[in-house]
């Protein structure tokens, strides 16, 4: 019991560190990568998309990192809830044939895919508070 309540503290920990890096690269190193992945039926200007989900991935991160217990569930489930909201963009990215962070295949963006549902769980499993 103590080993798995080890792992899930690290697991979210570590997914909110990865979100805390994000948001930040929203910011500034690969801002304009993050562009890519904007649909265009978003109603902001891309940049102002990537500035606006860049704060949103820090705070979030920071209280995935920072939440008292009883809180955890929720803010896991809000960052499950993120990582559903940005699926769009990777779809986008998928279907507009757009390179950025390394996906210059058709391959490589449609395996991207795929990774989002692994986050929605690794949110939704290091945070829940039945186990």
């Amino acid at each position: 019991m103590v080993k798995e309540k080890n792992i899930k503290k690290a697991a979210k920990i570590a997914l909110g560190a990865g979100l805390m890096i994000a948001g930040i690269g929203h910011l500034t190193f690969a801002r304009k990568a993050f562009q890519a992945q904007v649909p265009d039926w978003v109603p902001l200007k891309k940049d102002d998309t990537v500035v606006y989900s860049g704060l949103v991935e820090i705070a979030l991160g920071t209280a995935l990192i920072l939440s008292p217990k009883k809180y955890e569930d929720a803010v896991g489930k809000i960052a499950a809830g993120l990582f559903v909201a940005v699926l769009p963009g990777n779809i986008s990215q998928f279907r507009h044939k757009r390179s950025a962070f390394g996906l210059n295949t058709d391959t490589k963006r449609f395996l991207r895919l795929f990774f989002q549902p692994v986050l929605v769980y690794w949110a939704l499993k290091a945070t829940d508070k039945r186990h």
